[in-house]
């Protein structure tokens, strides 16, 4: 076994380096692929002892069935499908392999579901618990409007920087997954939210190029980001499981249910696939349009 765990090493290595520098993934998503190709690689090399190209399609089928009776839902067993595909893709562009023996292997069927979202009423009352007297209090509202009306994920507000916002065109340019970049709509409420924070901050913090500072003047944490959240929710009295990522649902929802066409929000959203996106449209649409705008500017 262990000739064959150390091919595994080698070959996992390669494949770290190939989407680092070739897929151009994020720290996060390279090391979720490698948690699940690691679990994998020890499956196989227990029950079979193999190499990455020796394996076959029913040592992958048994390894499904391994994890579907741990009892894994289907989104991680998609998930880990997924994974397994990708890396061999790779030994088939690496020349390692002629075919690869996960082509066929079907995911299971994941019921789709459409996450939960906040009213704009609700949103506008977690919004006015924050204390806009204080710097921390401008920001933290900045924070909640432009994660709501740009729809954006926690970690492309935390590395927002100044010269992301294009206030004058009505944009600004959002980092999203594998770097790519992409323009969106900022409303009125949001940019003078905004303004109004950078007033305040560039007094002590001139120099610093990210939007969101922490009070020692360093970039905010997804961490912090979630408590600011959590902390204005339970103010306001709203008894739901509240993330930042509740506050884009809402925007994608908001922005369909007020007419927006479904393709005009897989690009706001930064959707790679458009099937991504259309878990927005099982909607009873009720045209919100006019209070939706107050928040949301809609190219």
């Amino acid at each position: 076994m262990a000739e064959q765990t150390k091919k595994w090493s080698e070959i996992s290595r390669r494949y770290r380096t190939y989407m680092k520098l070739e897929k151009h993934l994020s720290a996060n998503t390279i090391e979720s692929y490698m948690r699940d190709l690691a679990q994998f690689a020890h499956f196989i090399l227990h029950r079979y002892d193999v190499e990455p190209k020796r394996v076959e399609r029913e040592m992958i089928e048994r390894y499904m069935e391994w994890i579907y009776s741990r009892g894994r839902e289907k989104s991680s067993q998609a998930r880990n499908l997924s994974g397994i595909k990708s890396f061999y893709n790779f030994l088939l562009l690496s020349d390692i392999i002629e075919s690869s023996p996960a082509e066929h292997i079907l995911p299971p069927k994941a019921a789709r579901h459409l996450p939960d979202t906040l009213s704009v009423e609700e949103i506008d009352r977690i919004i006015s618990t924050i204390d806009h007297s204080t710097t921390k209090g401008l920001r933290d509202r900045a924070i909640l409007e432009v994660l709501y009306s740009c729809g954006l994920r926690v970690s492309e507000l935390c590395e927002l920087k100044l010269s992301d916002l294009f206030f004058g065109e009505g944009y600004i340019r959002v980092t999203g997954k594998g770097d790519k970049q992409r323009l969106v709509p900022i409303s009125g409420i949001a940019r003078d939210r905004i303004q109004l924070y950078l007033e305040q901050r560039h007094t002590d913090h001139r120099s610093e190029e990210s939007v969101f500072l922490n009070n020692r003047g360093t970039k905010l944490t997804r961490v912090m980001i979630f408590t600011i959240i959590k902390q204005a929710t339970k103010l306001a009295g709203i008894d739901k499981k509240i993330s930042p990522h509740t506050l884009r649902h809402s925007f994608a929802t908001h922005l369909l249910e007020g007419g927006a066409d479904i393709r005009q929000v897989q690009e706001l959203l930064g959707h790679e696939n458009i099937l991504t996106t259309e878990i927005y449209t099982h909607l009873d649409t009720t045209h919100l349009r006019e209070t939706v705008q107050k928040h949301i500017q809609i190219p």
